[in-house]
């Protein structure tokens, strides 16, 4: 059946937009409900869910909808409250629960939000039961004759503050590393900063103020600047950055250079290649910078490409048998450790790597020479069909014909936020930018035309 509301990475809009209402909440509570009580009819106990969120100041109104949805189809609830995305999938496999449910919008400002579903293994929603949920959604609401009933789990914090630290190898420490974390004003902000303190870094910690509406605001891993300002102005030795719901890390080295996901997910693969008995592949995607595909190369690891996306990553690794994966942002999936992009964790088995190979932050980055890369973010007001809109294709060959060969284009509609993205790569600097800002004239051109 073709989906109304699930998207590749859940459902996410403006708060007060369809579909990201109470009462869709409600409904949608509701719906999973029905639909987890239908799948484990028969079992001796009642099905039970639980829900985490972020920060945002919305997240409070939408928990209860949710809640309330869930225990009206007779399905019990585990409450989280703020927790890191990861954080809600382990736990939704430690507790053995049916399913988990995540109430963020990830990076995007607090006037956003949305849901995404973890089945009890702690991995991406079944495509069945999504489709069965958007079919039990068309459905009147009939409350259950037996009730759910609503409990909050207190110790949720620490137990997802030690299954991060036993990602790593006993004795491991931190001991000697100082470090500024930066949590986004977002769900990291209670867990992040004990993880890593609790290993023995001297911790400085920035963006752990919220407030529910300053998530993500000039902070976090879509916004470093102060992490930079603060790594540089204190003298430590790297900075960490997550983003409002932990599932992405973007660090900082000594000098204030921003270390984004393909410099990470290098490191950590040519650590696994070389102290952990090799590493069989590494999953990227169409936005991977080709200079870390050739430093993978070099070193005699496979590498393939996906759709741009956690689901479609994962969905490569699992298909090639491969455990590590990720994309530029900082999403980064370490399959041996955890089910889904965790922030802290690749976090975590970046620092292990340094400590092994005995080099910075900078000497490990420097490893990869990186083809210059330039993205330019075009918004939109409706849907355009990149594919077929002549316009657009006329500007694409005209940029392919004076990189010559020697670069690439790449447009994609972005699939959490309205806007067209375009990205041009080459080797020369300056004639990346002009490109990349010729071609996102001309798709402005053509949006504005379709308005």
């Amino acid at each position: 059946m073709k989906r109304k509301y699930f998207g590749t990475d859940g459902i996410r809009g403006r708060v007060g937009q369809s579909p990201i209402t109470p009462d869709f909440f409600l409904h949608l509570g509701w719906a999973v409900g029905k639909v987890l009580a239908g799948e484990q009819r028969g079992e001796a106990k009642s099905p039970m869910v639980l829900i985490g969120k972020d920060t945002r100041i919305s997240g409070y109104m939408f928990e209860s909808a949710l809640e309330a949805g869930l225990i009206a189809a007779g399905v019990d609830v585990g409450l989280l409250g703020p927790m890191p995305t990861p954080g809600i999938a382990y736990l939704t496999r430690t507790f053995q629960a049916s399913a988990g449910i995540v109430i963020s919008a990830s990076h995007n400002p607090y006037t956003d939000n949305g849901i995404k579903l973890f089945s009890t293994d702690g991995g991406k929603l079944n495509d069945d039961i999504e489709s069965a949920i958007e079919a039990q959604l068309d459905q009147p609401m009939i409350t259950a004759e037996k009730l759910g009933k609503a409990r909050r789990i207190s110790d949720a914090e620490g137990r997802y503050i030690e299954f991060c630290k036993g990602s790593l190898p006993w004795g491991f420490s931190l001991t000697g590393l100082s470090i500024v974390v930066d949590c986004a004003n977002g769900a990291t902000y209670k867990v992040a900063p004990e993880v890593f303190k609790e290993l023995g870094a001297s911790v400085t910690t920035i963006g752990n103020t919220p407030d529910g509406i300053n998530i993500n605001k000039e902070c976090g891993s879509t916004d470093v600047g102060a992490l930079q300002e603060k790594v540089t102005s204190l003298g430590v030795d790297l900075g960490i950055a997550f983003d409002g719901d932990g599932d992405r890390v973007i660090f900082v080295d000594h000098t204030g250079v921003t270390v984004d996901g393909d410099d990470l997910l290098y490191i950590i693969a040519a650590h696994k290649h070389l102290h952990e008995g090799g590493c069989t592949g590494v999953v990227g995607t169409l936005m991977s910078n080709f200079g870390f595909e050739l430093a993978l190369k070099e070193l005699g690891i496979p590498f393939a490409r996906a759709k741009v996306g956690d689901r479609y990553v994962l969905e490569l690794m699992k298909e090639r048998n491969w455990i590590l994966g990720g994309e530029s942002s900082g999403h980064i999936v370490c399959g041996d450790a955890t089910t889904t992009g965790d922030g802290i964790i690749s976090a975590l088995q970046v620092l292990q790597a340094l400590q092994k190979e005995g080099k910075s932050l900078c000497e490990m980055r420097q490893k990869i020479n990186k083809t210059p890369q330039c993205m330019i973010n075009v918004p939109v007001s409706k849907k355009i069909d990149l594919d077929s809109n002549q316009g657009v294709r006329s500007a694409v060959a005209q940029v392919e014909e004076k990189l010559d060969g020697r670069g690439r284009v790449l447009l994609r509609a972005s699939g959490t936020e309205p806007v067209i993205r375009v990205m041009v790569e080459g080797e020369q600097g300056e004639l990346v930018s002009a490109l990349a800002k010729e071609l996102a004239d001309s798709v402005r051109e053509v949006v504005n035309a379709a308005v």
